[in-house]
């Protein structure tokens, strides 16, 4: 508790494969939590209340590396289809959010949506979030969100290729 994360990984981890500047980004408390860029992740402690003035968490503290060559929009949207598949389907919102949300992100990783999705996207994660008896909806709804808060550029750079290529 309190270790720099650039610490634990180098020192404690084996280091991010291809080195410190090949790190596109962390998910520092597990698969529920929003991801940390690579920028916030050179001075960040792993503690309760720095990552959450960071905009994450340290949850189970399961700590997801991501190089760059790591597609950062196909592992959300493969942890919203995980987090869909999970839902018991017993509150509305995560029953019906979840789907929706995987559903979108899928289409988000081909790039076949609109910019104006996005604000969508994220609009839906905070309907879900807060709204469910258990955690299972606040969990679907963070890594979207922290993808959106980090990585809204390459999601509009993906939409405008498909665009591209489609004409």
């Amino acid at each position: 508790m309190g270790i720099p994360l650039k610490e634990l990984l180098e020192r404690h981890c084996g280091g991010v494969r291809g080195g410190w500047d090949n790190l596109l980004a962390v998910i520092p408390g597990g698969s529920s939590t929003p991801l940390l860029t690579k920028e916030v992740c050179e001075n960040i402690t792993m503690d309760f209340d720095t990552l959450r003035a960071a905009g994450s968490g340290l949850g189970t503290a399961g700590v997801i590396v991501m190089d760059k060559s790591t597609d950062i929009i196909y592992a959300i949207a493969r942890l919203s289809q995980f987090y869909m598949h999970e839902s018991c389907g017993q509150c509305t919102p995560c029953r019906e959010g979840t789907g929706w949300l995987w559903r979108t992100m899928l289409r988000m990783v081909k790039g076949n949506a609109s910019v104006e999705e996005i604000d969508m996207l994220f609009e839906l994660t905070k309907e879900i979030e807060g709204h469910t008896i258990c955690a299972l909806g606040d969990a679907a709804a963070w890594p979207i969100q922290g993808l959106i808060k980090n990585f809204r550029p390459e999601m509009e750079r993906r939409i405008m290729e498909y665009r591209k290529m489609a004409a």
